[in-house]
């Protein structure tokens, strides 16, 4: 099986014949983990490449900050993404994590949120790239994803602010209805865009756990995000029935599991053994889904020894047996306080799996 073969067999649960390996690092890591591949002769294999990200036509800071940040003051530095949700550095503690500002966080109508100049993608102008971008990783044998994270909860909310998203929830305003049907419209199009490019999988994701429990009640997740979850899931398979959903959510999500599989996902991310028990969520829903992460990066890649790393990549691939329905790797991005060592003992421990 070549790369992408071998990823399509692990979703499926059908076996595979490699461990992939996925890491996802700060800048500090990754410039540890560049200056040491300058020296020593150590190979990260690849397995699957991103689409490029979609352009999208978008108004100047200048509006948001007339008509929304009008009473703030920022620092130097502070970025407005398109969808006007200000990112504010902190200290040289904080990294490369910022403080975020919700643009919708004093509106008081739905004609606002109506009004409001959200982005636009540029969808049919890049899609003949983002097509060439596919077929050429396909020739390569890799594995193609469209990755759309923070799909239609975490979007909406980093506008309006969670506590204020979760009262319009609760209250039944029209402001939440309005606003998670935009942000899902330009889901959707994003979804069938990555599809139509060639897309292998999607990852899509809205963190709706905690440490210790779920974000929300069952019955406010299942009244206001699974049906538009589902939509965006819907609308690509639509269009390539076989399409591999990813899905990510930090923290604690078991009693949410049986809402996300009737939304569509194919592949839970990333299993947090600090929040979730891997074994006890495997036992209960392995036979109809797949996952992905369950390295913690809270626990193990920080503060455990190389040995660790190695015993818990181990541990896990021999859960899932052989029929596969891992993708094993560390369940968030690695931070400054993660030891070179630990990354390159979860690489070659991967490496070394199926030997």
């Amino acid at each position: 099986m070549n790369e992408r073969e071998n990823m399509l067999s692990i979703a499926g649960r059908r076996g595979f014949e490699r461990v992939p390996v996925f890491l996802d690092m700060c800048p500090v890591i990754q410039k540890k983990l560049s200056d040491y591949l300058k020296t020593h002769d150590f190979e990260i294999p690849e397995s699957q490449v991103n689409l490029p990200g979609i352009s999208m036509k978008r108004s100047e800071d200048s509006w948001f900050l007339e008509n929304c940040y009008r009473e703030k003051s920022f620092k130097a530095g502070t970025d407005i993404n398109a969808w006007g949700v200000a990112h504010e550095p902190g200290s040289k503690y904080a990294y490369h994590m910022t403080y975020m500002h919700h643009p919708m966080e004093n509106f008081d109508s739905p004609e606002q949120v109506k009004e409001y100049p959200f982005p636009v993608l540029n969808a049919g102008e890049d899609l003949p790239n983002l097509t060439r971008f596919a077929a050429d990783a396909h020739k390569k044998g890799l594995f193609v994803l469209g990755n759309m994270q923070c799909t239609v909860w975490e979007r909406a909310w980093y506008m309006r602010g969670m506590e204020n998203l979760m009262c319009d929830m609760m209250e039944e305003n029209e402001i939440a209805e309005v606003l998670l049907d935009t942000v899902t419209d330009f889901a959707v199009l994003q979804a069938e865009t990555y599809v139509r490019a060639g897309a292998d999988g999607l990852f899509l994701g809205d963190d709706i756990g905690m440490q210790r429990t779920i974000m929300m009640s069952e019955p406010l997740y299942r009244a206001w995000l699974q049906p538009r979850l589902k939509r965006v899931i819907d609308a690509a398979r639509a269009i390539k029935k076989d399409i591999v959903i990813f899905y990510h959510s930090c923290g604690h999500v078991t009693e949410l599991i049986p809402n996300l599989i009737e939304a569509g996902i194919d592949v839970l991310n990333p299993i947090q053994p600090e929040a979730m028990d891997f074994p006890s969520v495997f036992e209960a829903f392995h036979d109809r889904l797949s996952f992905h992460g369950t390295i913690g990066t809270q626990s193990v890649m920080p503060f455990g020894t190389p040995e660790d790393v190695r015993r818990a990549v181990f541990e896990h691939l021999d859960l899932a047996g052989k029929k596969g329905g891992l993708f094993v790797c560390p369940t968030h991005m690695l931070e400054p306080e993660v030891p070179l060592e630990n990354v390159l003992a979860y690489v070659q421990a991967c490496k070394d799996y199926t030997k």
